[in-house]
């Protein structure tokens, strides 16, 4: 799970759509309370990163990894970008592939 969280990182804070999308299973859910909305897929996936990371210029850093078994995990991150500061959690489920599931999100 490090090594997935670390990957989605890196590819979320240089901007790579593409590479990060590689990191999610086809038919994953994203639940972002802060947002007040669910993407589901990847086509709603894509729409999640190009909006709240390109779009607003995040950068993301690991703050702490809880892995709660072996799919499922609390991480929490320090986020900036042209939103200023903000510290959220996410909770990540990863399948049996690897892939990330479903992510919920939310700030603190």
């Amino acid at each position: 799970m490090q090594k997935l969280v670390e990957s989605f990182i890196a590819t979320a804070n240089a901007f790579d759509v593409e590479g990060a999308l590689s990191l999610f299973a086809a038919d994953a859910v994203i639940d972002d309370v802060s947002v007040g909305d669910t993407f589901v897929g990847r086509d709603g996936v894509r729409k999640y990163l190009e909006r709240f990371f390109v779009g607003y210029s995040t950068k993301s850093r690991l703050l702490s990894l809880e892995e709660l078994d072996d799919l499922h995990s609390n991480v929490r991150l320090d986020f900036t970008g042209d939103f200023g500061h903000e510290v959220g959690i996410l909770k990540i489920a990863i399948n049996s592939d690897g892939l990330i599931e479903r992510m919920d999100a939310d700030l603190e």
